[in-house]
């Protein structure tokens, strides 16, 4: 190997040992959505608080490209609740695409009082909550009035928006539930249902519009 190649290995390894060793700051796109950017069209929207609004994907709409992989659209997906927690991640995976999870409730559980009745918390990408004597709503309703939210930005203007929210807060969020497919042949697929619990049972969200309300 000639000099010049031992210093031009040199400098890219200290480029990557840099990249890597720089924390992402919070408002900044995750790796994989910074170089597939795409226009994320904004699907039928909810009117007014309650169970999100789920709806089909029109016709012909194509994917949505990202750095080595894409987003395919499942269904559109529009919400306005109440963030029971935040989570953000660096590490793992679904980290390339998602840095952030909301744990949101609708219908009873965006109400004070239930809410201050159950100790919610988040980890390894799941939602889980606890509570002392009864709990404040019968589970089944705890389990179709919340979930664990994964959260894709579209934009850095989305992704800035999304680094401000905080629980407590009632948001409104706009996009498409989608399955990341990863060039390499791993997938990461939300859940189109909001009765489900246990694996799967979480959306992965490709974030067109979030608000704080």
């Amino acid at each position: 190997m000639t000099l010049n190649r031992v210093l031009l290995a040199c400098l890219l390894l200290g480029l990557a040992g840099w990249w890597f060793s720089t924390p992402r700051r919070a408002g900044d796109l995750p790796a994989a959505v910074h170089a597939g950017s795409s226009r994320c069209p904004l699907p039928p929207s909810i009117r007014q608080s309650g169970a999100p609004l789920q709806s089909d994907v029109p016709g012909g709409m194509a994917s949505f490209p990202m750095a080595a992989s894409k987003l395919v659209p499942l269904a559109g997906f529009s919400l306005d609740g109440r963030v029971l927690s935040r989570r953000d991640y660096s590490s793992g995976r679904e980290a390339d695409w998602s840095p952030t999870d909301l744990a949101l409730g609708w219908d009873g559980m965006a109400r004070d009082e239930v809410i201050d009745g159950l100790d919610i918390s988040q980890s390894g990408r799941w939602y889980r909550y606890r509570w002392q004597n009864d709990p404040p709503l019968p589970l089944p309703e705890i389990a179709r009035s919340s979930a664990n939210m994964h959260m894709i930005p579209s934009s850095t203007e989305v992704a800035r928006t999304l680094a401000g929210i905080k629980a407590g807060q009632r948001v409104r969020i706009d996009g498409w539930l989608v399955e990341v497919q990863a060039d390499d042949g791993w997938r990461w697929r939300s859940s189109t249902s909001r009765t489900d619990t246990g694996g799967g049972a979480c959306e992965v969200v490709y974030v067109c519009g979030i608000s704080a309300l």
